[in-house]
Order: structure tokens, then sequence, then C-alpha cells
């Protein structure tokens, strides 16, 4: 069984082996000056024109990026393939259809992404797009955002009962011997998933034991259930003492919720990412002080407080629910990939220190939705899908993260946060 401090090490021995890799690239970015970056991102005039005027410019825009052209997405081309559909949906009756938009260049500077991305949100909540837009700009001409992707883990959570602790213990006994066999199940129902960490929990007579896989590019969770209940199939016949019952997941592992375990842990990919924004670049993009925004941050950290929210942070849910849309990510696991913490500071030469950091983002670059037609096209559009790619897509994820963070405090520091939704996001009459 592995131990925490067996895992906070091999955590931190991952970040130091990005960071060696990246740690050039970082300093360099550091040493660039806003003057010296050309601002190749959508203008603003493009980016609020609704017609189709507009929306050929921007898809003229990312043609000129050498982006290919995402048909389905535009209507070019329709989708007809309803086999594509087979393990996505049942009963069904049609596609719904939701907005969607692009923002960038979001700049990277990462261990898996590195490099400008235009990256697509889709979303029906006016002022959205407008928000991570400008935190994009914010952070690009500041020489981009450093993001890592820290550790990795996909757990599932079977609970066993017994009549008592005299029964539980002995069970426990043999089961922790039996981690070896285990791996080998796990290779042998699964290609791509590997056991890394088995975990027990005891409650009474109740006994829930963990058990943490890679689960390589896909996000995971029907990989590690089917891994898991191979591994509890062989317990059951052949553990010297039988439960009295079983079940494949007792509600530990933090599957599609908010949860401290997952906060303090992590699940799916932790992912940090952090700018240091020139206070020039907060007066003029962000239109607001360094010192409003990091007062502004501490406030609304001791109102998340008493509210007893899971982590600090302003609305991670909003680009993580318009990006996983666009992607074919599990929508629902939005509710524990937004726990987590943003932070913000101003330094000693009057800038603006800005982090965030989460620990539970479960997504994938195949599998589950992201090979539908305009999913992997939205994946495409940031070089992101398939094999090899769900590091990188993560790490990207954390900028837009603290992209978003960034221009939601400017706005409620600077008191324009109303202004903005009156402007973008209500229907004009």
């Amino acid at each position: 069984m592995s131990s925490s401090s067996e895992k906070s090490s091999k955590g931190v021995n991952l970040f130091l082996n990005a960071f060696d890799s990246i740690g050039n690239i970082i300093e360099n970015v550091k040493n660039k000056t806003a003057t010296e970056i050309k601002d190749e991102s959508l203008p603003t005039e493009r980016l609020f024109i609704l017609s189709e005027e507009g929306t050929k410019k921007r898809i003229d825009f990312l043609l000129e990026k050498n982006l290919k052209e995402p048909m389905f997405l535009t209507g070019k081309k329709q989708f007809s393939d309803f086999t594509q559909l087979t393990g996505n949906i049942e009963n069904y009756i049609g596609m719904t259809s939701i907005p969607t938009g692009i923002i960038g260049p979001v700049r990277v500077v990462g261990s898996a992404a590195n490099g400008d991305f235009y990256v697509p949100l889709a979303t029906s909540e006016g002022a959205l797009v407008a928000s991570y837009h400008r935190g994009a700009k914010a952070c690009y001409l500041a020489g981009g955002a450093t993001s890592i992707c820290l550790v990795e883990g996909v757990q599932r959570s079977p609970v066993f009962k017994f009549s008592d602790l005299a029964a539980l213990g002995p069970f426990l006994i043999w089961v922790l011997k039996q981690e070896e066999e285990f791996k080998k199940i796990t290779e042998k129902t699964s290609r791509y998933a590997k056991l890394t960490e088995l975990n027990a929990n005891i409650e009474g007579n109740h006994l829930i034991l963990t058990f943490e896989y890679h689960t390589g590019d896909a996000s995971g969770q029907n990989m590690v259930t089917l891994c898991t209940d191979a591994i509890c199939q062989y317990i059951i016949v052949n553990s010297p003492i039988k439960p009295k019952f079983w079940f494949i997941e007792g509600n530990y592992s933090g599957d599609k919720k908010a949860t401290a375990m997952s906060f303090t842990n992590q699940r799916g990919k932790k992912v940090t990412s952090e700018i240091l924004l020139p206070a020039k670049i907060v007066n003029e993009i962000l239109k607001t002080t360094p010192e409003a925004m990091s007062e502004y941050w501490r406030s609304s950290t001791i109102g998340a407080i008493q509210s007893g929210s899971i982590g600090a942070q302003g609305h991670f849910a909003n680009g993580l629910a318009a990006l996983f849309l666009s992607t074919g990510q599990d929508v629902a696991c939005v509710a524990e990939a937004a726990v987590g913490i943003t932070r913000m500071e101003v330094t000693a030469d009057g800038d603006l220190y800005a982090c965030v950091t989460l620990p539970c983002l479960i997504v994938g670059t195949v599998g589950g939705g992201t090979s539908l037609p305009t999913q992997k096209e939205c994946l495409e559009l940031m070089d992101c899908y398939g094999v090899g790619k769900a590091r990188k897509f993560a790490e990207i994820i954390g900028a837009v993260a603290l992209s978003g963070e960034l221009s939601i405090a400017a706005a409620l520091s600077a008191g324009h946060f109303s202004s903005a939704h009156k402007k973008l996001g209500r229907k004009k009459e």
C-alpha cells in the first residue's frame, strides 16, 4: 500500500522533471516585455460581430494561422454517420446546438503545451467568451502563462462490508499482499490503464479500497471501473474471508462531485498555472490596478471561506463547462474539476502575480465524446486530438482558467462586471 508521503514525493519528482525540461523557456518568457510581443489576438470588432460576415472573418483569421477549417462546426458538412454515436447516446433523436466562440491566442509555457493556442468555448452565456478572451490577451502580452501538469491519477473506491472488525482485518491483510496480482489483472483488462496506488479506509465494519490508475490519454472513468471490477471479482473468488456484500463504488472516490479528498490530493490531472502581469498591462488591458485586483481577491476569498466552499476561486466552472462541451468531455465532471484555488498578490515592483491550481481535471483526448465531429474539430484547433495529447490539453485548460480568473477579478475590482453583462449578456428586443 502506497503511503501519502510516497505519493507526495512522486508528485514533486514529476514536477521537477517537467521543470528541468522547460526551466530555460520559462526564464526566457519572464525576460520578455510586452513591446517585444506582436499582438495576434482576434480584433475586438471581429469578436463581437454576430453575422455571417463576422463569422467568415473569424474563420479566415484561423486559416491565416494555418489551422484546419472546422467544417462540421461551421455547418459546411452535416453529420450523418450514426455509427459514430455508439457508446455515446441511447434513444437518440437529434443534436443539441450550442453557440461556439473562440479566444486567443492563449500563450502557454508548459511541460507538454508550448506555444499559442486558439481555444473554442461552447456556451450560451453572453460575455463569457469576451471575458476569457480579454484575460488571455493580458497573459499573452505578458509573455504567456506558465502551466504545468503536476501529477495524474483516476480512482475507483469499492466498499466491502463485514460482520465485524475481526473479519475485516485478515481480509485487508490478504488484499494488501495482492497488489502485484492486481497490476497484472489491470494490464489484462485494459491496454492503457496502469494501477499505481492502493489505499484503504476503515470505518467500523466497512472497508473502502481506493484503486488509483494512470489512464493514458483517456479521461478514464469507464476504464477504471472495468479494471476495478475485474480486481474485485478476483478478490471475491480468492480471498480467504468473504465480505457480506460489496459495491464497485462506495461514493468515496469523488467521481462527479466536489470533495475535500480530491481537493487535497488529486483526481484526474492536477495542473497549476501562473502569470506575472506588469502593472501597465493590468491598467491598459484589464482596466484596473494590481492593488485593486489583489484586494478583491482577499475579500472574495474570505467570502468563499465563510460560505463553506471547497477551494477558493471565481468561476472555474464557466470556462471548464464551455471547454468540456466543445471538446467532448464528460460535462458532469465539471462538478469536481471546478474545485481549486486562485491567488493574486502585488509584487514589490507593483506588478500582479496570479496563479490557479486545479487538482481534479478529468479530461481526455481519446475516447468518450472526443471523436464526435465538432468535438474532434475543436480539439484539432488546439492540436489536442488523439494519443499523446492529454497532458498538453490539461496545461492549456489551466492557462484558460487563469485567463478567466484574471478577467472576472478585474471586472469586479473596477466595478465593470454589471455593465459588461448588460452590454453583452442581454437579448436585444
